[in-house]
């Protein structure tokens, strides 16, 4: 298989990215540099650092000439950073040397670099963001409608107390919402324009070095950070927690639709779901299960990442490395789970006739705390609890539903004490909160 599923033709449609996918490239990277040369001409002629008419020159020529990936891959190689050898190749196919030298002035290579990849990450957001507006979407809609279609709710793999498909789904929108909130923070604190120079002093970029920054920064569309952030890589941090918060979101959803699907318990069907090869039986829940599969994957990327965010002195190129091999895969599995849940949210349906059977086949059991609590308005609590439970066995040994165990040892028990329009709490309420919070994000 090949090293990575993001780039297999193979998982093409196990794992696919969407448009972020092409973020994620060789050839990505060069173009998302050399903007940032022509825009960092264009600053520098504006000022007077260089002649206008070289920035003009370098900047229509950002826009032209395109580097090939593979033609600067030794010097990438034995400089251990892609820059010197962008840098020289551009040049060279400028032809223009009375312009070319002008190209790259006092900046280094981490400045490029860095930038570059937050114009990437400028976009992957957007992106993030597109699809999580529509994953929430189709998750209030259907909310909407099934915000009193009571289900067990469980916890531990068993039913627990009643709640509401509604709920449920409002759980999962609730956190997808939460990440759409910090979206405008996070863009402010860490979508950082980068120029500082060789060790972080801008000290070959001129008086004007803080001047130029806020400059490029506003060419760019990006935030200007009044500080160099060579080795503080809190920004990159930043971003990729929010990514992996939203895997962890979409992860939990896909373990609980698994539950859901499955032969045994089947409240949910997923729309299309994958054949076995040898068991014509089987639907298997492919897209939940990639869901897991990615926050599998960015749980371990997550720790792999922190290392990268330790550099020593002003630069440290394990730690760089380290970010460059790591990141893309967070981004990237954040793309997936994203394409996934997509597809999910629009696909799943409640099977409602099965959830309220679930409840029965169960004794009525479920309405055990509802019980113990009605209990004790007529004993002591602990008492109350002892008596429920005794009541619960017994329904478990003769095979006989709660309600009537419980009527037959209580028979001034309230009429609508097992009925669950007014077991599900607030779980009603729970749903049409997060309706109306996902019309207003």
């Amino acid at each position: 298989m090949a090293a990575s599923v993001f780039d297999s033709p193979l998982y093409a449609h196990l794992f696919p990215t969407g448009e972020a996918g092409r973020l994620f490239s060789d050839t990505a990277a060069i173009r998302a540099m050399l903007l940032v040369e022509g825009a960092l001409a264009r600053a520098q002629g504006a000022q007077g650092i260089i002649p206008e008419l070289s920035a003009k020159a370098i900047q229509r020529a950002t826009m032209e000439i395109q580097v090939d990936p593979g033609s600067i891959a030794r010097s990438t190689g034995e400089n251990g950073v892609s820059v010197p050898g962008l840098v020289a190749a551009f040049r060279a196919e400028m032809n223009a040397p009375e312009h070319a030298q002008f190209v790259h002035w006092g900046a280094t290579s981490q400045d490029i670099l860095d930038t570059g990849l937050m114009l990437r990450l400028r976009q992957l957001l957007l992106l993030a963001e597109a699809d999580l507006r529509e994953v929430v979407t189709a998750l209030a809609r259907q909310a909407d409608e099934h915000a009193a279609t009571p289900m067990a709710g469980r916890t531990y793999g068993q039913q627990a107390t009643p709640t509401s498909w509604g709920a449920v789904l409002a759980d999962w929108g609730h956190g997808l919402c939460d990440l759409l909130d910090a979206l405008p923070n996070l863009r402010e604190t860490s979508l950082f324009v980068s120029l500082s120079g060789a060790a972080g002093t801008s000290a070959a970029l001129g008086a004007s070095a803080a001047e130029t920054r806020a400059a490029l920064a506003e060419g760019l569309g990006l935030k200007d950070p009044k500080r160099s952030w060579h080795v503080d890589r809190g920004p990159i941090l930043r971003i990729a927690d929010w990514l992996a918060q939203v895997v962890a979101v979409l992860a939990r959803m896909g373990a609980t639709l698994i539950a859901l699907s499955s032969s045994e318990i089947g409240e949910v069907r997923l729309g299309a779901s994958g054949a076995s090869s040898t068991m014509p039986q089987k639907q298997n829940p492919v897209a939940p299960s990639a869901l897991q599969a990615l926050g599998h994957q960015v749980t371990g990327l997550r720790a792999a990442l922190a290392p990268a965010t330790q550099h020593m002195h002003q630069r440290d190129g394990a730690a760089w490395f380290a970010e460059w091999m790591v990141l893309p895969q967070i981004a990237l599995s954040a793309a997936s789970a994203l394409q996934h849940a997509k597809r999910l949210s629009a696909a799943i349906t409640p099977d409602t006739s099965r959830m309220a059977a679930a409840m029965e086949d169960g004794l009525g059991l479920i309405h055990a705390e509802t019980l113990s609590f009605a209990l004790a308005e007529k004993m002591q609590r602990p008492d109350a609890q002892a008596a429920t439970k005794e009541l619960c066995q017994q329904a478990q040994a003769q095979q006989t539903p709660l309600e009537q165990v419980a009527r037959a040892a209580y028979p001034d028990l309230p009429k609508d004490l097992f009925n669950l329009a007014t077991t599900l709490g607030r779980a009603p309420e729970e749903a049409r909160a997060f309706v109306l919070r996902a019309k207003a994000v």
